[in-house]
């Protein structure tokens, strides 16, 4: 979408491995570099990291995902800087309402083009953009660490919450409304539950209304 929009001469694709990512990822990210003749660099996050654990070694599976993520933030954001570039992120509208992403990680960009766009409807682009099949069909995965999966993570696949998604959000449906229509009661409170628990993910954080106008809503447009 980027080269189509700005050319390939005004796009740069950069990789940012960690030593426990998938040889697989960054073969995929090659090969669509490749095919679109972009220019790319590539960095490795792993002495980054590597330092953060040696200050805290007891970090868990997930936080030293959150780790890798920032450190890419950290890297990309320096990239911008250098460049007089900003950064293109890729999260979609399923992941945001899921809260699937890392606060200052992989939700830190200056745009999102894919934000409004379910996960499904992303596959159905990628497939008219001719995206490799071999990507196309593997399963979705932020790869921070051997076998993890979104779906395995979160307890559901994103067709399911697609389809959730369209009548709840697209259709304003109730609860009622939506377990009227074959949504179990259970999959419908544990999708709203996590939707509302991730909201602080998806907005600037709260400031008091001390003086009459307020940075972070008067002055919002």
């Amino acid at each position: 979408l980027a080269v189509e929009a700005l050319g390939r001469s005004n796009v740069l694709g950069v990789c940012l491995p960690h030593q426990q990512s998938s040889p697989a990822s960054l073969n995929d990210a090659q090969t669509v570099a490749q095919a679109l003749q972009i220019t790319t660099g590539q960095i490795d996050i792993t002495p980054f990291v590597s330092s953060f654990q040696e200050t805290f070694p007891d970090m868990t599976l997930l936080q030293l995902g959150n780790v890798m993520a920032r450190c890419r933030m950290i890297s990309l954001y320096q990239i911008s800087a250098d460049e007089g570039a900003l950064v293109l992120g890729t999260s979609n509208k399923s992941e945001i309402l899921l809260g699937y992403g890392t606060l200052h990680g992989d939700l830190a960009a200056a745009f999102m083009p894919l934000g409004d766009l379910y996960k499904t409807q992303v596959r159905q682009l990628a497939e008219h953009l001719a995206v490799p099949e071999a990507i196309l069909t593997k399963p979705p995965s932020a790869d921070l660490w051997e076998g993890q999966s979104d779906e395995d993570e979160m307890g559901l696949t994103y067709a399911e919450a697609d389809r959730f998604f369209i009548r709840w959000m697209d259709g304003r449906c109730t609860r009622e409304e939506l377990i009227e229509e074959g949504f179990s009661p259970e999959f419908t409170d544990k999708v709203m539950r996590r939707v509302q628990a991730q909201q602080f993910k998806r907005t600037l954080p709260p400031v008091p209304d001390i003086s009459k106008l307020t940075t972070a809503r008067d002055w919002q447009k």
